[in-house]
């Protein structure tokens, strides 16, 4: 029987090969080590964590069903973080039309930081002008300070994510600094910026399984 630790020290490529290899339950390990940050990207874009868990799910249940086409051209995470951004906006263009429908009840919703999704799941140590930074900040600013700050991808990485130009992904990472600095500077670390915990983690890690009818 593997180990957790023969499992940890394996590669994200290991582990592709062994579940293309008929070791379906292998995929819960690419799911847990791949949910804190496509939560926290997901988040970026959708700022409501009901939201960004059904994505999420989405997003491991195409993973899955390409795997066989996968063709290591970049990290497995860097891929996945494609298709959780595909998603993303996929959603957003069908609430745009809900918010269309119904603009007055949107405007008091966003207006109102203290009720907003972003305090549901915002750690309790995070201060209120770090909630207020992040979900005031233009999307395109939010998602390369995530990328790029957050999750430590470079340049390279964050520009073919978005599909913007290196430069644009530099200047949009100094605009969103400036914007940010007074109040979060010290806020920047993964632990504190949108955290992912065990009990979220479980839940998603047993959503996709179960849909994909894989048995732990």
């Amino acid at each position: 029987m593997t180990t957790l630790l023969t499992v940890a020290a394996e590669t994200d490529i290991d582990l592709i090969n062994r579940v293309l290899n008929g070791e379906q339950a292998v995929y819960e390990q690419l799911i847990r080590r791949h949910n804190s940050s496509l939560f926290r990207i997901g988040m970026s874009f959708l700022k409501n964590d009901a939201d960004v868990e059904d994505v999420m799910q989405i997003t491991y249940v195409k993973a899955w069903e390409h795997l066989s086409t996968f063709r290591q051209e970049a990290a497995f995470g860097t891929w996945l973080k494609r298709i959780m951004i595909n998603e993303c906006n996929q959603l957003l263009k069908k609430q745009k039309q809900i918010v269309n429908e119904n603009i007055d009840h949107h405007d008091t919703a966003t207006n109102n930081i203290k009720e907003s999704p972003v305090s549901n799941v915002l750690n309790k140590e995070l201060s209120m002008a770090m909630e207020k930074a992040l979900t005031e900040l233009p999307e395109k600013y939010r998602a390369v300070f995530l990328l790029r700050v957050v999750e430590g991808m470079n340049v390279i990485q964050t520009a073919g994510i978005l599909n913007i130009s290196q430069v644009n992904v530099k200047v949009r990472l100094i605009r969103a600094k400036l914007m940010l600095k007074q109040k979060v500077s010290n806020y920047y670390k993964n632990d504190l910026v949108f955290p992912f915990h065990l009990i979220r983690c479980d839940r998603i890690v047993n959503n996709v399984l179960n849909e994909l009818n894989i048995k732990k």
